[in-house]
Parts: structure tokens; C-alpha cells; sequence
């Protein structure tokens, strides 16, 4: 899973079938402190994230087709939370938690 910020949502004409109806967001990888690094990714959204909102995302192709009920779907990525709000700490305050 990644910490990603939805930057916009992608639009499609022509999909997979197992994509219609489905919110398809543009999801930029950032750190614990909000800086983004990568490229953006695109993700399946049954949660209606919002523009900029933080969210968490699952890489496991295995559970998102099956939330797309197609075991043969190309779809991987799936917005599996929208975060709040958070609270980093250092390595050594996680080590006595």
C-alpha cells in the first residue's frame, strides 16, 4: 500500500468493461510529510475521494479485481481509505510503541 494526494481524475472513452462505472482517480505517491516522489498512478476509487485528499492505496491487483468482479480485469490499484488526518513519528518513538 502507498500514501498517495489525488491530483484528478482520468477519463476514458474507450476501457476494460470491468472499469464502467468505476471513479478512476490520478494518485501522486507522497511521504509521511506530504512531499510527492514518483510518478502519479491511477487508481480505482469506490470510496469518493476528493481533489487533494490524502488516501491509501493498495497495489494488490488480486483484491481490486475482485472488487471489479473480473478475475481477468487489467485493473491493479485501488483507493482502499482517505486519511483524515495523521501523525508521523521518528524511527526510534515507532521502536518504543
Amino acid at each position: 500500500m502507498i500514501l498517495a494526494r489525488v491530483e484528478g481524475t482520468a477519463v476514458s472513452t474507450h476501457k476494460h468493461p470491468s472499469l464502467k462505472g468505476q471513479k478512476m482517480l490520478i494518485c501522486q505517491p507522497v511521504d509521511e510529510k506530504g512531499v510527492a516522489y514518483g510518478v502519479p498512478w491511477i487508481a480505482i476509487d469506490p470510496w469518493g475521494a476528493g481533489l487533494h485528499s490524502t488516501v491509501i492505496v493498495s497495489t494488490d491487483g488480486a483484491a481490486t479485481r475482485n472488487q471489479v468482479k473480473d478475475e481477468y480485469s487489467p485493473v491493479r490499484n485501488m483507493v482502499v481509505g482517505i486519511v483524515d488526518e495523521g501523525d508521523s513519528c521518528s524511527s526510534s518513538e515507532r521502536g518504543s510503541l
